[in-house]
Parts: structure tokens; sequence; C-alpha cells
């Protein structure tokens, strides 16, 4: 009982030195209380409008008749587009597109109506601004939206003309029945599908830059209590590890809760995952990052700054490992076990199943496995990396 005390108490030391570092250091008190909760606010705020309505467009109507003006009539009507110019050539069109009065354009050549009538494919030229994703998938959108419509429109009339009218044509038209759910993501927005996996990572991001510069200001002004305290020199160097894990998880729960659960619900993103389950599946999670973050900070980080540098290369680099940006079984097998490496992979994968889609810890079961098994071998290097402080005064600073 007296040993399990004074472990308890030794873990309290560490814990407590642990909190006064981190309060007394403005650096990091802005990346550990700012920067989790202003990066998702900022990106909410920017996606909230999940799709563009009304997108100007000009349209180039070469074939002036009857088929053309009525798929013209249909695009205006759609919630995505508004025909706002009309123009006799593309030259003119061309010129809106880059003043930016447009962001697409819808062209008919002159033979337009002519294939129609010969039964032959007829075409529509759209050019759309890729200046933004948006603008891309709102001419996209609606344009396709027209053109399925149009093409039972003529198929009907192709119908009728071959002396097959009414429930008979719509029956031999459309055999089968069929509607269209976007599951988990109703309004089939960019930010829906792509917050989730940023709150993931901004959380993985902050955390780890945190407890990096924590290590680096400890190399550089040679406060060596940081890393190991003076009374643990003679005792159990995983107390080290544990206080300083235990501190950094009671700093970042609240910050997940708000992160992951308030403001998802604040912007009305999609959540049908309870907190209960987001913050069990959350747990594994930031121990794997933080003792992740404390092996690097011990072995490779000798100066405070050095981190900003990883920080900036690998954000992006490790939202395309997460595979959001492309999917996972069309990745080469080294990137694929190379994304592993970082708890920031599982954690995305199971995070979105967990939150967005109302999966139980059960569906997602390889992942937390995964992240506490990484939560494992990482504790087990930070403590490898305190022995090493310890033993060989392994990077002190000079």
């Amino acid at each position: 009982m007296n040993k399990l005390r004074r472990n308890l108490y030794d873990i309290w030391l560490v814990l407590s030195a642990e909190v006064r570092h981190v309060f007394s250091d403005s650096t990091v008190l802005l990346i550990f209380f700012i920067g989790p909760l202003l990066y998702p606010l900022i990106f909410c705020y920017m996606y909230k409008t999940e799709n563009v309505e009304n997108l100007p467009v000009a349209v180039v109507d070469e074939a002036v008749c009857s088929e053309s003006k009525r798929f013209i009539h249909k695009l205006d009507a759609t919630p995505e587009i508004n025909v706002e110019y009309k123009c006799c050539n593309m030259s003119e069109a061309e010129e809106l597109l880059k003043d930016n009065k447009i962001h697409a354009i819808f062209y008919f050549p002159k033979d337009f109506s002519q294939r129609l009538a010969s039964m032959q494919t007829a075409h529509i030229g759209v050019f759309a601004d890729m200046s933004s994703f948006y603008y891309y998938k709102a001419a996209l959108l609606g344009s396709n939206a027209v053109l399925i419509d149009e093409m039972h429109t003529i198929e009907l009339e192709r119908y009728g003309m071959a002396g097959l009218t009414g429930e008979d044509a719509k029956i031999q038209l459309q055999p089968v029945s069929d509607e269209e759910i976007t599951a988990f993501n109703p309004t089939g927005g960019y930010g829906s599908f792509f917050l989730p996996a940023l709150f993931v990572l901004v959380v993985h991001q902050t955390l780890f830059l945190g407890i990096c510069l924590l290590c680096g200001d400890a190399r550089e002004n040679k406060r060596s209590l940081m890393l190991i305290p003076a009374r643990l020199r003679t005792r159990s160097i995983h107390r080290v590890a544990m206080g300083r894990a235990l501190c950094y998880l009671l700093i970042y729960t609240p910050i997940c809760i708000m992160t992951m659960w308030f403001i998802p619900r604040w912007f009305q993103l999609p959540q049908l995952g309870n907190l209960y389950n987001i913050l069990i599946f959350l747990l594994p999670f930031l121990l794997a990052v933080i003792f992740f973050g404390m092996t690097v900070g011990n072995l490779f980080v000798r100066q405070k700054l050095s981190p900003m540098v990883c920080f900036a290369f690998f954000s992006l680099v490790l939202f395309f490992l997460t595979g959001m940006v492309w999917p996972q079984c069309s990745m080469p097998k080294f990137w694929l076990w190379f994304s592993y490496l970082f708890p920031s992979t599982p954690g995305v994968q199971g995070f979105i199943k967990v939150s967005s889609m109302g999966a139980s810890l059960a569906d997602v079961r390889s992942e937390y496995l995964t992240l506490w098994i990484q939560a494992a071998v990482y504790f087990s290097t930070a403590v490898f990396s305190l022995i090493l402080i310890k033993k060989y005064k392994f990077f002190n600073a000079k």
C-alpha cells in the first residue's frame, strides 16, 4: 500500500510540474488552447454553405432551336445555376469568364438539333471555372440533372413517334425505378465530408507540436526537469511518462469535447454518434498521440522552434495518408504501411465512423485496437527515450 501511494505521489509530482511548465509557456498555451478551437471554427465558418446556389453562367447557343431553348430554360430553373448571359459566340463568353462575371459556359453547337433529329448523339460543351471546386461541382450537378431530364423527354418524344404513349412509354423508358440517397451526408456537401477528418488532424497536430515544443524548450534552457524530474532519477522512469501523459490527457479531453462534439452540432454537421462512444474511442487516440509526441520530442527535438517545420510539412502529408483524399486500397503498399506509423490514420477513419455514421465501438474494433497497439508501442519508446536521456545524457543541450 505504501509503495502504491508513493507511486501515485510520484506521478502527481510529475503531473503538477508539467502543468506548471505548460501554463508558463505562452507559445504552448496558444497551440494547446487556441489552435484546436480556432482552426475548426474558421473552417466550419468557411464551409458553412455546403453547396453553391445560383452560380452565374453564360450560354452560347449557336443551334437556336426549340431543344436548346428548352434545355437552357431547364438549366436556369435548377437551384445550382443562374443563366445571366446569353452570348453570341465563345469569345464573348470567355471575356465574361476572365472578368469573373460568370463561372461556367454552356455551349450548344450548330448541329445540335440536326443530330437529335437524325437519331445521333448530340453534344453540349460545359466549361467550368476551376478556381474553386464549388464552381465546378455546381455546374456539373445542374447540367447533369437537366441532361437526365432532357434525355427522358427526348426518349418519350421518340416513343410517341413510334406509337407508344402514356404509361406504356414511361414504363418502357424506366422499367425499374430508382431513388438516390446520399448516406451520412444528406446535402452532399464538401464540408460535411472534409471537416470531421480536419478535427482529428487538428487535435493530432497541435498536441504533437505542443509536446515537442516543451521538449525543445527544456533542452534550450537546460531544464532537464521537464524530461526527468530530479526526484525520480533513481526511481522507475515509466512514472515520468505516465505523469506527463496524464497532464496532456486532462488538458485535451475538454478540448476534444468542444472540438469534436459541440462545434459539429453548432454548425449542424452530420453527427449520429453519442458523446460516450466518441470519448471512449478518443482515449487510445490521445494516448497514442501523446506518447508518439514524447518519443519524437525526447529523441529528436533539440531546439524549440524546430517542430514548426515538421508541423508545416507533415500536416498535408498526414491528411493524404488518412485515405480521405485517395482511397487506401489504391495506395502503394509502402505508403499504406507508413501511414499506420501515425495515430491520425486510424483516428480519422474510426472517428468518422463513430461520429458521422453512428457506428458502435464493435464496428470500429480494428481502428480501436490499432490505436491501443500504437499507444502501447509509443509508451515503450517514450520510456526507452527517457532511459537514454537519464543514462547517457542523450541529446542534452550544449
